[in-house]
């Protein structure tokens, strides 16, 4: 895929997100891109998938670009940002004036991979975890790969709200709703005794810096998801480690105490993993999978992408659980948490 495509891949998958102002942007950029620049010459070094499903580098740049308006470090970029409504025009000019007055920043932006950590997924893990309550009734060890700044780790802080069900906190911080669709999940979650995370870039929700670069990647045009996110971050506890998430993953695994079920997640995390290190993972994965008992039972919940690039259909939503080997394909969930087609542990 070279970069134009991946623009309007990227441009088509936004509109299907709900985003239209991130269509019209990623669009411009499709259209005016110049790569006689120096930042033309770093995104066209980028090796492997560029697009979605990849090292998400149209997403880098936009996040890059909001990041500039947040700061309040682009006062013309932010004149056309909503809640502005921008001729396409006047976008597109003050977006080509930032690739070039903020070169350097924008440089320095994109080597890092996108932290979205759009805290609506949680509701696909909730319902995920409930499965692992249903199976080993034991507290959690809770693990995040790819944690960003943590704020999915903090589930049992939420409440998921379904027809029919209501599962999580008694006093949430924030209440997720998503559009559900098929059966409900068990009625009862894990207690989660303990967690932590990796993640190469940890960011801390507490500090005013890192809680822009999480908003920086949420979309400008959908002011909800900047509000959960700031929700989130006032409940956010856990320890996140700055590490690689595999080497990391072998050190936790030694360490799962008897008399807790040890639950791996991570949301479109996995993709950005190098092959070997995914291939590494998987391996050490079902490896502590065959020495996990009745009282030490392993759980690996994922909600990653499986080729949908463009949104309409989402990530798929999967777990296995040791001893045993039991695998499930829970259904499908929107990548922002907007929907979830759920088919549970059938």
């Amino acid at each position: 895929m070279t970069l134009i495509e991946a623009f309007e891949h990227q441009s088509i998958s936004c509109d299907k997100l709900g985003s239209p102002f991130m269509a019209r942007l990623l669009a411009a950029l499709a259209a005016r891109w110049r790569p006689d620049t120096a930042l033309g010459r770093r995104v066209a070094a980028f090796t492997g998938d560029i697009g979605p499903a990849g090292a998400s580098v149209p997403l880098r740049l936009c996040g890059g670009l909001h990041a500039l308006v947040l700061r309040g470090l682009a006062a013309d970029l932010a004149t056309v940002y909503p809640p502005a409504a921008a001729k396409n025009t006047d976008l597109t000019e003050a977006v080509l004036h930032a690739l070039r007055d903020h070169e350097g920043f924008l440089l320095d932006w994109i080597e890092s991979p996108p932290q979205t950590n759009d805290v609506r997924r949680a509701a696909a893990l909730m319902a995920g975890a409930a499965v692992v309550r249903a199976h080993f009734d034991l507290p959690v060890v809770l693990s995040e790969l790819g944690a960003s700044g943590g704020l999915n780790m903090m589930w049992d802080h939420y409440a998921l709200d379904l027809p029919g069900l209501r599962l999580g906190a008694k006093k949430p911080v924030l209440t997720l709703a998503p559009d559900w669709d098929g059966p409900l999940p068990p009625p009862v979650l894990p207690v989660i005794a303990a967690r932590a995370g990796a993640d190469l870039n940890p960011l801390d929700p507490a500090n005013p810096e890192d809680l822009i670069r999480l908003m920086a990647y949420l979309w400008p045009d959908q002011p909800h998801r900047l509000a959960l996110t700031r929700a989130a971050a006032g409940a956010m506890s856990a320890r996140i480690d700055r590490a690689d998430g595999i080497d990391w993953l072998e050190a936790r695994l030694a360490e799962a105490p008897d008399g807790h079920v040890h639950l791996i997640q991570h949301t479109v995390a996995w993709q950005y993993f190098p092959t070997d290190a995914q291939a590494r993972g998987q391996a050490m994965l079902e490896a502590a999978g065959q020495r996990a008992t009745p009282t030490r039972p392993l759980a690996w919940l994922a909600m990653e992408t499986d080729g949908d690039t463009k949104g309409a259909l989402g990530a798929a939503l999967t777990l296995r659980l040791w001893p045993g080997d039991q695998r499930f394909f829970l259904g499908r969930a929107d990548f922002h948490g907007r929907w979830i087609k759920w088919q549970g542990a059938q």
